[in-house]
């Protein structure tokens, strides 16, 4: 007598195992191996063969951009056609293993995971098309130096996901490359020279032109001061204590050379105008003493402020001179 569960019948409210089941699973997936391995050999193939062709199409990309000076681009979209390729590789291997699933199909999913994708991973996606159009148009270059979010150094390296500067100081500071894109950039190297500025206060008592005229001469013996572009020195205001004169010259835009040539600027102003006998005055402060025991204290129509007029019947009178008159009236 056959056992229970050897049986092929399926008794209700018994627990009954039969292999034969499981050798019929096992031989029909075995079955359906054999039926695709031919397909699935080829699918091998066609991948190990798309795989070097898409390393060869991200290099080949990648050395003609670079030709052009333009590594950080020609990596970026090296890689992103070497990727492509992979993609579509892939999806073309999928329809040789399973003949019945179509391009359509496989277009219609990856359509649908894009969208999946792209709310997952927002942020570096965006990161990535920022960076792809730096690249692209160029605001700034590698070794440029830039002014961004209140970061302000040197480019050293333009990455899928940031730019990375290094500042003055020498921190390393990492920019995603959204915020440069989408904010305000200065780009202080972008031209070959840049202008400075400084004010000066000379004493009221100065001549203006003369001092104008040493001032001038001084900026011009720096070195570094750009030759070819004219020094000026202009009025620019009358403060309290001091005639204001701006001075203003060019040099090489980098932020070493600007930073040593205004040093030499001030040193040089400063023993130019001491030597012509030019003031450069401190600050000059007027206090006006009000002695609060006048008998018009608090009369508006009497009491004034600032100097007297120097007309006697103007004076005010100090309180205890006017009650000493009117006890001996």
């Amino acid at each position: 007598m056959i056992p229970l569960f050897f049986q092929n019948k399926d008794v209700t409210g018994k627990v009954d195992f039969n292999p034969n089941v499981i050798m019929e699973k096992l031989d029909a997936w075995l079955d359906g191996f054999l039926v695709l391995l031919p397909n699935l050999t080829a699918a091998i193939i066609f991948s190990i063969i798309g795989y070097f062709i898409a390393k060869w199409s991200g290099k080949v990309v990648n050395k003609l951009v670079s030709s052009r000076n333009r590594n950080n681009l020609g990596d970026m979209l090296g890689g992103l056609v070497k990727w492509a390729i992979f993609i579509l590789v892939f999806a073309l291997a999928a329809t040789i293993i399973l003949p019945s699933l179509s391009p359509g199909d496989l277009i219609a999913g990856l359509g649908v995971s894009s969208v999946a994708i792209g709310f997952a991973f927002k942020d570096i996606l965006q990161n990535w098309l920022a960076g792809l159009l730096i690249l692209i148009r160029q605001p700034f270059e590698i070794g440029d130096q830039i002014v961004v979010n209140g970061h302000e150094g040197t480019v050293n390296k333009i990455e899928t996901r940031a730019t990375i500067i290094t500042t003055y100081t020498g921190v390393k500071i990492v920019v995603p490359n959204s915020d440069i894109y989408t904010n305000a950039l200065n780009v202080n190297t972008a031209n070959k020279l840049i202008r400075s500025q400084y004010d000066i206060g000379i004493g009221y008592g100065d001549d203006i032109d003369k001092s104008m005229d040493v001032i001038k001469n001084a900026i011009t013996e720096i070195e570094g001061v750009d030759s070819s572009k004219e020094i000026e020195v202009l009025p620019w205001g009358l403060d309290a204590s001091w005639v204001t004169l701006r001075a203003r010259w060019w040099t090489k835009s980098d932020r070493a050379t600007v930073v040593k040539v205004h040093s030499k600027v001030i040193k040089a102003v400063k023993e130019a105008c001491d030597q012509a006998a030019i003031d450069m005055p401190y600050d000059t402060y007027v206090h006006l003493l009000h002695d609060q025991t006048e008998s018009s204290d608090g009369d508006r129509s009497k009491q004034r402020e600032g100097w007297p007029l120097g007309i006697a019947e103007e004076h005010t009178t100090p309180r205890w001179k006017e009650q000493n008159k009117k006890s001996s009236n």
